[in-house]
């Protein structure tokens, strides 16, 4: 943490970022000359061609939840441009200062070509019910970066997003229908249409949804379609039903997670959906709105999802 005066004179966010070319160390912490910063050590193991960056750690990152006044911070990390290695750190809870030190290694990356590589690091705070918060993201050129020559340190600003350079996650139509007196709601994924390339081939991807029915922040149900091989226009017509008492309505909501089947590798969400309580769009509002105050009409609309 950096005492009042310092927080004061330090306006812009910086990222530090470590190279080696032998062993691991832990890096050194100077919170002296830090601010929203966050530490990444890399290097190269050459007989194995394995890049091995370690995501040390943040400090002083603004406040993402004003009820808590505190945040859920995450990084992601992809090395571009192929886009082919894509991790994440786990979620830490309420913190500005989190210290996450989780070391990632990449295979198959030959020296040769570490200099046309670009580290991308983008921190982000978790929100169970709404889009996740992009708090910024650093760029880290490899060029000119040499890790056999032992240590390297470099400093970046961490840069605040342009949400609008976001690809489209494309759209999901979903029909919802209640029940009032068997007190059931029958929730119907119909289809899903442009959604992106997820796989670095340019393949098309093998898409499923999963639903997740919330009561408050607890999770109370989950299910899910089967997948459709190689298309990013896929159709499920897959209906669930759950059973919800009427008065338990305003507290509820229907996640929607549009997930592209890996089978050797993690399973990818390509986009989110939310309606219900914790609708966060004016379009899921309404949805909600138009099925609670229609008993037994399906209402079937398009939504476009947001990056989970």
């Amino acid at each position: 943490m950096l005492p009042p005066a310092d927080r004061e004179e330090a306006q812009e966010p910086t990222v530090q970022v470590y190279s080696y070319a032998q062993r691991h160390q832990h890096l050194p912490r100077d919170p002296q000359q830090q601010k929203e910063n966050y530490q990444s050590a890399k290097r190269q193991r050459w007989p194995k061609k394995a890049l091995v960056v370690t995501i040390q750690e943040a400090h002083g990152l603004p406040v993402m939840d004003d009820q808590t006044q505190g945040s859920d911070p995450y990084i992601k990390m992809t090395i571009l441009p192929d886009k082919r290695h894509r991790v994440k750190t786990r979620v830490l809870r309420k913190t500005l200062d989190p210290v996450f030190d989780e070391t990632f290694t990449f295979y198959g990356i030959p020296y040769s070509q570490l200099q046309d590589l670009v580290l991308h690091f983008l921190v982000l705070s978790f929100d169970r019910f709404s889009r996740d918060d992009v708090i910024g993201e650093v760029m880290v050129p490899l060029a000119g970066v040499d890790p056999s020559t032992g240590k390297v340190q470099l400093t970046r600003d961490i840069i605040k997003r342009n949400i609008q350079k976001c690809i489209s996650r494309g759209e999901l139509q979903v029909s919802l229908s209640y029940q009032p007196v068997a007190q059931r709601m029958t929730v119907v994924v119909l289809k899903a249409r442009h959604l992106p390339k997820m796989d670095i081939t340019g393949l098309s991807g093998n898409p499923y949804v999963k639903v997740n029915v919330y009561y408050g922040r607890k999770r109370i149900a989950k299910k899910k379609t089967h997948v459709k091989k190689c298309t990013l226009n896929p159709v499920f017509n897959e209906s669930f039903i759950y059973d919800i008492p009427t008065d338990l309505l305003p507290d509820i909501s229907i996640e929607f997670l549009v997930i592209d089947f890996d089978r050797t590798t993690k399973n990818e969400v390509v986009g989110r959906l939310i309606l219900g309580a914790h609708s966060v769009t004016a379009s899921g509002a309404e949805h909600w709105r138009e099925v609670c105050e229609s008993p037994r009409k399906s209402v079937a609309k398009w939504h476009s999802l947001s990056e989970y």
